[in-house]
């Protein structure tokens, strides 16, 4: 099947021809994390049929959105990057996750949180302006096995994957997180009901919560 052609003349239907397709988006946003290779999108995308995966890389390729390219040696494999043009979506993926944030209710039983998909919630949660009123800090936050840190320095963010170097405060959750960052759950009473685990200062936990917020 091709790809789907609206044939209007508008940047939007551009865009939908161009990312539209099903899991483009995904592997676009799992790219703005950080270079991967195939194997790297696989494991982040484990519901993507591998032939499915093959067609959307290669439609980003065509497209100008994403390059291949080696890795230093002496890895020497290909991995994927996005190009300058792929990367101007970052701004368009993360408005349109704090848009499907809004529908979020709890995790179904099969529906999984990958340490891409938190790195890119936490850019889409991350409020600066708020984030500049707070003392600096290291975040680590952990949700079952998926582990990512997020620095705040003058209100900018630096968002990974894995532990924090030093973190000032470890927060370890799971579904309470949404609920959290939604301002559902006060940071006092998910201490206390347990559903969030911190190690390091309680004023810590109030300072991210006003600094993300879905």
């Amino acid at each position: 099947m091709g790809k789907r052609q609206y044939g209007q003349f508008c940047g939007l239907v551009r865009a939908v021809e161009l990312v539209g397709e099903r899991w483009a988006l995904l592997i676009v946003r799992d790219l703005l994390v950080a270079p991967k290779r195939y194997t790297d999108l696989k494991r982040g995308l484990p519901r993507i049929p591998t032939n499915v995966l093959s067609a959307r890389l290669k439609e980003l390729e065509t497209a100008g959105i994403v390059e291949r390219r080696l890795r230093p040696r002496p890895d020497g494999s290909v991995e994927y990057a996005l190009t300058e043009y792929g990367a101007d979506l970052e701004d368009a993926v993360l408005a349109f996750g704090r848009w499907g944030a809004r529908a979020l209710g709890e995790p179904g039983p099969d529906e999984i949180i990958t340490s891409d998909s938190l790195v890119i919630a936490l850019r889409t949660a991350f409020l600066p302006e708020a984030a500049a009123e707070e003392a600096d800090a290291t975040y680590e936050i952990r949700l079952g096995d998926v582990v990512v840190h997020a620095r705040v320095d003058g209100g900018e963010l630096v968002a990974g994957t894995g532990e924090a170097d030093g973190a000032d405060l470890v927060i370890e959750t799971g579904p309470a997180f949404r609920a959290l960052l939604a301002g559902e759950l006060a940071p006092d009473d998910a201490v206390a009901d347990g559903s969030v685990a911190i190690t390091g200062p309680k004023e810590l936990l109030a300072a991210f919560t006003r600094s993300f917020r879905i």
